[in-house]
C-alpha cells in the first residue's frame, strides 16, 4: 500500500492498477474539489454541526453498463428498496449514454466497467456539504493536490 492523492488514486484506477467501488470512486471525486490538505481541513471545521444525509444507491441496469442513482436524481425511486426485501430489479433496454441525454438532474455514478467510472452531480447538496467533482475515469479534468 502507498499513499496517494485522490487524483492520483483516480489515475491508479484508469491504469488499471488498482480497484475501488463506486462510493469510494465518488468520495474521491469530492475530495478532488480541494486542493490542499488544510483547505479539507477548514471545510471540514466550518460544516461539522450542520448535518449529514445517509442514503442508499439504486442500481439501474442499463443495455450497456449500470448506473447508480443517489438521492435527488430524477431517477431515483420515491421508496426505494433499503433491505431488499422487496426484490425490486431496475432494468431498461436503453443504453447508458442514451439516459445520460434524456436526463436532466443528476446525482449518479456511471458504470461502463469495473475501472470506467463517471460522476454526475447537478444537483444541490445537503448540510452545506460539497458536491464531487464530475470526473470521468477515463480523463483527467482534476486539480487537487491533496
Amino acid at each position: 500500500s502507498q499513499w496517494s492523492s485522490p487524483p492520483e488514486a483516480i489515475e491508479h484506477l484508469k491504469s488499471q492498477e488498482i480497484w475501488f467501488g463506486p462510493p469510494q470512486f465518488y468520495e474521491l471525486c469530492r475530495l478532488c474539489n480541494f486542493s490542499s490538505l488544510h483547505e479539507l481541513h477548514k471545510f471540514s471545521s466550518d460544516r461539522a454541526l450542520e448535518g449529514c444525509e445517509r442514503w442508499m444507491p439504486v442500481m439501474l441496469t442499463a443495455s450497456d453498463g449500470y448506473i447508480q442513482l443517489l438521492p435527488g436524481d430524477e431517477l431515483y425511486p420515491e421508496d426505494p428498496d433499503y433491505t431488499g426485501e422487496k426484490k425490486i430489479i431496475t432494468s431498461t433496454d436503453k443504453k447508458v449514454d442514451d439516459l445520460m441525454k434524456e436526463g436532466s438532474v443528476f446525482h449518479r455514478i456511471v458504470i461502463k466497467n469495473m475501472y470506467k467510472l463517471a460522476v454526475y452531480v447537478n444537483i444541490q447538496a445537503k448540510y452545506k456539504h460539497i458536491n464531487p467533482l464530475m470526473i470521468n475515469s477515463d480523463c483527467s479534468d482534476y486539480n487537487s493536490r491533496l
